[in-house]
C-alpha cells in the first residue's frame, strides 16, 4: 500500500474501524457448527480472541520494528496459542531479510535452550511460512561465564554461533525449557541490528495502518487454524496419534520435538490413562489443553507432567491419569473444570518416537 494510501486510512479512520470490523469477524471462528456451543468452552473462546488480541498488538505495534527488534513474550501464563508448554519460557524478536542481527546473553541454567529463524507468519494468507533455521544451546559455542553470541545473517561468519537468514525472514523464536522451574533460570537474552545507530525512527502512517491490519489478520488467522486443528482431532476423541512434522514445522514448530496431538472428553465418572515407555530423550511431557488448544492454568492445577517429575512404573513405562478429581494415583492430569479440550504430548531429541496408547475407564476402576 502507497504511504498516501496510509494516511489517508489514518485520517479518516477507515484503518481502525477496518481493524475493529476484523476482529468482529474473528468472533465466527468461535461460533463455528464444529466448535462447543456451551456456554463454558465459548466464554473460553471469547476470552481467547481478547488474549489474541492483547499479544498481536504487541507483536505487530509495539514491538514490529525489524529495524528495532526486542525479545518479546508471545505466549504465557495468560496468553496460550496452539498447545503452549507449560514448561517453556517463550520470546520472539521481529526481523527482516533486509538487515542483520546479533544476539548477545548469558546461558542461565534452563534445561533446554533453542534458537529458531522462520519465515511468514499465522496472518499471513499464502507465502511461506516456516523454518529457516536452527540452533540449539547445546551445539554453540559458551564462554567460560556462560556468556555467547549469535549472528542471524545470510553468509555464515567463521567460527561463531549462526543462524541463518533468508528471503521472508520474520521471527527469531527462542524456547527455553525447564525440567524444574522452581530450581533453573532462563536466559537472558538482547538482540540488536548490525550496523544500527541512533534511536528508532518515528511511527508512520503506514507502520501503525500494516500494523493493525497485521494483527486483526493474526487474531483470525491463529484462532481458525488452531480451530482447525481441533476439529481434526475430534473425529477420534481420546486418542494421541503423532502429528504431522511437516505441519508442525509450517506452525513454527521446533524441529527437534515428536509431537503427538489429540482430543480428549470425558464424563463425570470417568478416566482417560495414557500409557508410553519413554524413549531416551532430552525431554518429554504431557499436558492439557482446552478446546482452543490453550494450555489449562498450570499456575493452579496440576495438568502436565514431565520427564523430571514423573512416576516411573517398575518397568520404566509410565502411567499418565486425567480425572476430574485425583483418583489417588501417581501423575495426575486435572481437567480444571472442562469436559473437553485437547491434549499433547512430546518428544524432545529423542531417538526413538514410540506411540502412547490410550484407554477410557470408570474412575472406580482407578481406585
Amino acid at each position: 500500500m502507497a504511504a498516501d494510501d496510509a494516511e489517508a486510512r489514518i485520517l479518516d479512520g477507515r484503518s481502525w474501524s477496518d481493524f475493529c470490523d476484523a476482529l468482529k469477524a474473528a468472533g465466527e471462528v468461535v461460533l463455528r457448527e464444529k466448535s462447543p456451543d456451551d456456554a463454558f468452552d465459548r466464554a473460553e473462546g471469547f476470552r481467547y480472541l481478547s488474549r489474541l488480541t492483547r499479544v498481536a498488538l504487541e507483536s505487530f505495534i509495539e514491538c514490529a520494528d525489524p529495524a528495532a527488534p526486542v525479545f518479546r513474550r508471545p505466549a504465557h501464563e495468560t496468553v496460550k496459542i496452539g498447545a503452549d508448554n507449560p514448561d517453556n519460557y517463550y520470546e520472539s524478536a521481529a526481523i527482516s531479510d533486509a538487515h542483520e542481527y546479533r544476539i548477545t546473553g548469558t546461558r542461565g541454567t534452563v534445561h533446554y535452550l533453542g534458537f529458531g529463524t522462520y519465515a511468514g507468519n499465522y496472518n499471513k494468507q499464502g507465502g511461506r511460512r516456516g523454518q529457516i533455521g536452527y540452533l540449539e544451546a547445546a551445539d554453540m559455542k559458551l564462554e567460560p561465564d556462560g556468556s555467547f553470541e549469535i549472528f542471524v545473517t545470510r553468509e555464515r561468519p567463521a567460527d561463531a554461533n549462526w543462524l541463518p537468514l533468508e528471503d521472508d525472514a520474520s521471527l527469531v523464536i527462542v524456547r527455553q525449557t525447564f525440567q524444574d522451574r522452581a530450581r533453573e533460570t532462563v536466559a537472558k537474552l538482547r538482540i540488536e541490528r548490525l550496523g544500527a545507530e541512533g534511536p528508532p525512527a518515528p511511527v508512520t502512517a503506514a507502520f501503525v495502518d500494516q500494523g493493525l491490519q497485521a494483527a486483526a489478520g493474526y487474531v483470525h488467522g491463529t484462532a481458525a487454524l488452531f480451530a482447525d486443528w481441533a476439529e481434526g482431532f475430534a473425529a477420534h476423541p481420546n486418542e494421541l496419534p503423532l502429528f504431522d512434522p511437516a505441519v508442525a514445522a509450517a506452525a513454527h514448530g521446533d524441529p527437534n520435538i515428536a509431537y503427538f496431538h489429540g482430543y480428549w472428553e470425558l464424563g463425570p465418572d470417568e478416566a482417560l490413562v495414557i500409557e508410553a515407555t519413554p524413549p531416551r530423550c532430552d525431554y518429554w511431557n504431557f499436558q492439557l489443553n482446552n478446546y482452543w488448544m490453550e494450555s489449562l492454568d498450570y499456575r493452579y492445577h496440576p495438568i502436565a507432567v514431565n520427564h523430571h517429575g514423573a512416576r516411573l512404573e517398575p518397568d520404566g513405562s509410565v502411567r499418565i491419569v486425567v480425572a476430574h478429581a485425583d483418583p489417588g494415583v501417581g501423575n495426575w492430569i486435572d481437567t480444571a473444570g472442562h469436559a473437553r479440550g485437547t491434549m499433547c504430548l512430546r518428544w524432545i531429541g529423542a531417538d526413538a518416537c514410540p506411540h502412547p496408547t490410550t484407554r477410557v475407564v470408570p474412575v472406580a476402576e482407578l481406585q
